[in-house]
C-alpha cells in the first residue's frame, strides 16, 4: 500500500534551519506532483510550497525564498529546507502526493515543527 514517511521535525530556535524529508513508497513517484503543507492549532491546513516531477516549483508567499523544496526521484523522497524559520512556522507539516492522471492523492502522518526560544 502507499506510505508516506515524513521526518525531520523537531525544536529549534528562531532564524534556526530544518530539513523533512518524505520517503514515499507503494507508488510510481514520478507520477505524482509532490506537496507539503501545514496546519497550526486552531487554524486550517495550508499548502507550504509544491514540486512537479520535472521540479517545477511554487510556494507560498510566506516562505517564498525561505523554504526551498526539492525532489529527489530515484529516492522517492521529497525535501523542504526550512531556513529563518520563525515563530509563526510552528505547525504540524505533512506531506501530499497528488497523482497527476486523476487528482486522488495520499497523505503523511506530519512531523512536528516547533520554533521557540
Amino acid at each position: 500500500q502507499v506510505q508516506l514517511v515524513e521526518s525531520g521535525g523537531g525544536l529549534v530556535q528562531p532564524g534556526g534551519s530544518l530539513r523533512l524529508s518524505c520517503a514515499a513508497s507503494g507508488l510510481t513517484f514520478s507520477n505524482y506532483f509532490m506537496r507539503w503543507f501545514r496546519q497550526a492549532p486552531g487554524k486550517e491546513r495550508e499548502l507550504v510550497a509544491g514540486i512537479t516531477r520535472f521540479s517545477s516549483t511554487n510556494y507560498a508567499n510566506y516562505v517564498k525564498g525561505r523554504f526551498p523544496i526539492s525532489r529527489d526521484n530515484a529516492k522517492n523522497t521529497v525535501y523542504l529546507q526550512m531556513d529563518r524559520l520563525k515563530p509563526e512556522d510552528t505547525s504540524v507539516y505533512y506531506c501530499n502526493a497528488l497523482r497527476i492522471v486523476d487528482g486522488g492523492d495520499y497523505w503523511g502522518q506530519g512531523t512536528q515543527v516547533t520554533v521557540s526560544s
